[in-house]
């Protein structure tokens, strides 16, 4: 299909060029080129993250605070598509030493670290992920590179590599691989402040076999910036565009030949226009313990588009060791081109000049923008989907009978409870399936088992965290560096609050979508018999007997059978009706049959047919025990159960309060690393916002840092306040 249609595009080519080469132009391909890049995007869209953490070197043992800004790649801003952030910190082996889910709300989501105290000095990174970026991890992750120091490790300082050596993908210009002819290169000019020249050189061959035409076609994150057909008139072909069509950021050029095929790749940066967006307004002499008021005021423009405005501040001690990456900076290139460059992430790309910031993307390559792709039938494979209602918990069933195909089967989510939940799931041809879990900090008791119980197949669950790293680079070895002045006097800081017992963690925040409990599925169901109300009977078949009308339990040498009779006819079901005992699913008859009456405090029964999504049920009994946590039932092997919260509880930033004589006489020393950390600055209708902290006993310079997103862009702002000794 796909060669008959490069065929028929160039015979439609090929007769029109007597058109083409007079000046008309060729909306075909043109149209053709834009709906396969759009509707690529579309089916294939990019978030990427940003983390923005309190400092960048810690002490083993402190508080690591962070927010997390999800973005759509297309459109630059917030994005809700995705509810989980999966946020990691990796060694030097890339391998994880503290995992959290962390919960996002309208794209942005705040979380901490508590730094493991054992681990050793030297460089970790953190790493951040939707669901749905898994798709094409190792690549697609938010990526940044932090400091730990530990002043009672006696290992050496462990300094890995630039990560970005890994990440980073190299490519060269393509060229025509045609014998007959030949695009041979592709030059930009960029230095010219109204224009972009670009410059194509190709041979006769190539001019003929294409009838003197190509097509240049440029977009900038997904967004189609320019395309159209360029008459090829010598063996140097020169044009020139207005640099006014280019979105701000990394341009992606691309020429195609008549056929449709991609002969060249360029990419070129349009610098973003950075204003003053972002004022502060503090006070200059600020002594130890003294009340650090801040005023921000953010350009009202910024505000006018429809958006959340969300901010991020923290203030900590300066050091010139390390320097971040801002999020304006950080957001052109995202994920998408492998970590930022080493002289972009120390000077930012805007202050470099247009020829070395192109250099420096002539090593680079996307990681989104796949040709090959787009121009095929396929559709970029996914495995892992957005979670934009539900957390997903994935795995695959696995059989040991070649006969039984584990890719039609039916798994079912169920957990002990008094209040029945049912889920269920379909397993693909694979024996791949996921299941639903609502998202909140809820500590969960989950049981996973397949609908047809055998001891042939067993249930696989895939870690929620990716298991897919970069290579692992040799550690440098920096035994002979000293750890810093400033690293030392920090983890004395540290040493004092742990004496002290001060903390910078605080109460436990409550997230708005925690829910007060769950509601048994099936509603009101036909019978519903408390034990107590009646007499204590010897079994449970004398139960059902007795006081359950239409739902039968016999025991024929020593095998139970379950029926119920349909509630219009009194018929029997052809099929049995689906058993659980405190919610949870259960296979065997006998289970029910062999309960001890007096641990039995409820019996739900539902004699109608009864529905799903698309699996019914032909009537169902719900046993429930009084400790209602299926504790009295042994399980089966074939059955999974787990303990599983979805999103870790997040707790607030504190400091101390000194608005008082005496609070400020207190003797309990304050040797805070970090004064200030605020996840969620959100400004008025005027762009205004004001925030408060004290000074702490360490006088010096300190940094503060805003990093956030509005609705008409990023916002990143510096600066240094300094703290005097009282």
């Amino acid at each position: 299909m796909i060669q008959f249609n490069k065929l028929l595009l160039l015979s439609l080519f090929i007769l029109s060029c007597r058109s083409i080469t007079s000046g008309q132009e060729p909306e075909s391909f043109t149209g053709y080129i834009a709906k396969k890049f759009t509707d690529y995007c579309r089916a294939n869209p990019r978030e990427e993250i940003f983390v923005h953490s309190d400092r960048s070197e810690y002490i083993a043992g402190e508080e690591l605070w962070f927010n997390i800004y999800l973005v759509d790649r297309q459109s630059n801003k917030l994005t809700a598509e995705s509810k989980i952030a999966y946020i990691e910190i990796l060694n030097q082996e890339n391998r994880p030493v503290a995992q959290k889910r962390i919960l996002l709300d309208n794209g942005s989501g705040e979380g901490q670290f508590t730094l493991p105290d054992i681990l050793s000095s030297g460089s970790y990174t953190i790493r951040a992920y939707t669901n749905y970026m898994k798709n094409s991890l190792p690549f697609n992750c938010f990526m940044k590179k932090i400091f730990i120091y530990n002043a009672f490790s006696n290992k050496k300082i462990i300094l890995s590599s630039d990560i970005k050596a890994a990440a980073a993908k190299k490519t060269d210009q393509i060229k025509s691989n045609d014998a007959n002819g030949q695009m041979s290169d592709l030059q930009i000019n960029n230095n010219g402040s109204d224009s972009l020249e670009i410059s194509i050189k190709c041979d006769r061959n190539f001019r003929a076999l294409n009838c003197n035409q190509c097509y240049i076609f440029i977009q900038t994150h997904g967004i189609i910036n320019y395309i159209a057909a360029l008459e090829l008139n010598s063996t140097i072909t020169r044009t020139s565009l207005p640099k006014k069509i280019l979105i701000p950021g990394i341009n992606h050029i691309t020429i195609f030949d008549l056929t449709g095929q991609v002969v060249l790749e360029r990419l070129i940066y349009t610098p973003v226009r950075k204003g003053d967006h972002l004022a502060i307004n503090s006070r200059d002499n600020i002594r130890t313990r003294d009340s650090i008021p801040i005023e921000l005021l953010l350009d009202k423009e910024l505000l006018s588009a429809p958006g959340n405005t969300n901010l991020s501040i923290s203030v900590s001690l300066k050091t010139d060791t390390h320097i971040d990456s801002d999020i304006s900076d950080y957001m052109i290139f995202g994920s998408e081109y492998g970590n930022i460059p080493y002289e972009i992430s120390r000077a930012g790309i805007n202050g470099l000049d247009p020829d070395e910031a192109d250099k420096i993307l002539l090593n680079l390559k996307s990681s989104w923008i796949d040709w090959s792709l787009i121009l095929s039938e396929k559709k970029p494979p996914v495995r892992y989907y957005r979670e934009n209602e539900d957390h997903l918990l994935s795995g695959t069933l696995i059989s040991t009978d070649s006969q039984l195909n584990p890719g039609a089967q039916i798994i079912f989510l169920s957990s002990p409870q008094k209040q029945a939940v049912f889920q269920y799931a379909k397993t693909d041809k694979e024996g791949y399936f996921n299941l639903h879990v609502p998202i909140n900090e809820e500590m969960k008791d989950l049981i996973i088992q397949p609908e047809n119980a055998s001891g042939k197949i067993r249930i696989c669950l895939e870690p929620s965290f990716a298991e897919s790293y970069l290579p692992a680079i040799k550690p440098n070895d920096t035994s002979h560096i000293a750890i810093p002045r400033i690293i030392s006097d920090w983890s004395i800081n540290y040493q004092v609050g742990k004496i002290f017992e001060v903390s910078s963690e605080g109460v436990k925040k409550v997230k708005k979508n925690q829910i007060s409990g769950p509601k048994r599925f099936y509603g009101k169901p036909d019978i519903e018999l408390v034990t107590s109300n009646y007499i204590n009977l010897a079994n449970m078949e004398e139960i059902f007997f007795e006081l359950i009308p239409g739902v039968h339990l016999k025991n024929r040498n020593a095998s139970y059978k379950m029926t119920i009779s349909n509630p219009i006819d009194n018929s029997l079901y052809k099929n049995p009706p689906v058993l659980f005992i405190d919610g949870v699913v259960v296979n065997d008859p006998a289970v029910i049959g062999n309960l001890d009456p007096g641990l039995v405090e409820k019996i739900d029964a539902f004699r109608s047919i009864y529905m799903v999504g698309d699996y019914r049920f032909c009537g169902l009994v719900n046993v429930i025990t009084k400790a209602g946590d299926f504790s009295s039932v042994s399980l089966p092997d074939y059955a999974v159960r787990l303990k599983y919260r979805v999103i870790d509880p997040v707790s607030s930033f504190v400091s101390p309060d000194y608005s008082t004589a005496e609070k400020r006489k207190s003797r309990i020393p304050d040797m805070r690393n970090t004064l200030y950390w605020n996840p969620s600055v959100r400004p008025d209708a005027d762009g205004k916002a004001r925030i408060e902290f004290w000074a702490s006993d360490i006088p010096g310079e300190y940094e503060v840092n805003i990093q956030g997103i509005t609705p008409s862009g990023y916002i990143d702002l510096r600066k240094t306040i300094r703290v005097k000794q009282d």
